[in-house]
């Protein structure tokens, strides 16, 4: 790690906290070194990355304060924590409405773990959620990550029709190898990712469309 990449630390210990606070008590914008340090760490160490961000929190409004709610819902769901996942992310919506300029990837989150978690009772409010914001995606990843919420619902509905009409789009995402943008080909593909819940995508549009 570069030196000045001190608020980007990929492994925590209390050496390494130590070091983050000696540094952060010199800084002049806490609040953004805290998140994206909590940011870095919510996967690996999302003990940690929570203590950051409710540091984060305790400082007031702030720009990226959509983000952070995200952070926290990737922390929250690394640690299992599934219904304090889905209120942050509900707390990122809502505060990108009071902040339009200002977006998160919450409105394709929320709804995927609705989806890929079986979250019944949700399924409406995840459907909203997508149509709300459809003109939103961009890369070939939201694509998938849309089409694929999609058809996990309605399979799970008895919707098949559209279950295998949103699995084959899905499918077609994936496997762009193409962005669509001229100077960064790379960006935003599916890649390698995915793969159970493509597998099982591929199962649901070949069994959905022979169905009578």
């Amino acid at each position: 790690m570069a030196r000045d990449d001190w608020f980007r630390n990929t492994e925590w210990n209390s050496e390494i906290e130590a070091a983050f606070l000696v540094k952060l008590k010199r800084a002049r914008d806490k609040a953004q070194y805290l998140r994206i340090q909590a940011c870095t760490l919510a996967r690996k160490h999302p003990a940690a990355a929570l203590y950051l961000l409710e540091q984060y929190f305790g400082l007031g409004e702030h720009f990226d304060h959509a983000q952070a709610h995200v952070d926290r819902a990737t922390a929250h769901l690394a640690l299992g924590s599934l219904e304090e996942a889905i209120r942050s992310y509900e707390a990122a919506l809502a505060t990108e409405e009071k902040r339009p300029n200002l977006k998160t990837q919450a409105y394709l989150d929320l709804p995927f773990v609705i989806a890929t978690q079986g979250i019944r009772g949700r399924y409406q409010q995840a459907l909203h959620i997508l149509s709300e914001h459809k003109s939103r995606l961009t890369f070939p990843i939201d694509h998938f990550r849309w089409h694929t919420a999609h058809s996990l619902i309605y399979a799970e509905l008895g919707n098949a029709p559209d279950a295998q009409a949103h699995a084959v789009r899905a499918l077609e995402a994936a496997d762009k190898e193409h962005s669509g943008f001229r100077y960064h080909p790379g960006v935003g593909l599916v890649g390698d990712s995915y793969v159970g819940i493509r597998k099982k995508l591929a199962v649901n549009a070949i069994q959905l469309a022979i169905e009578p």
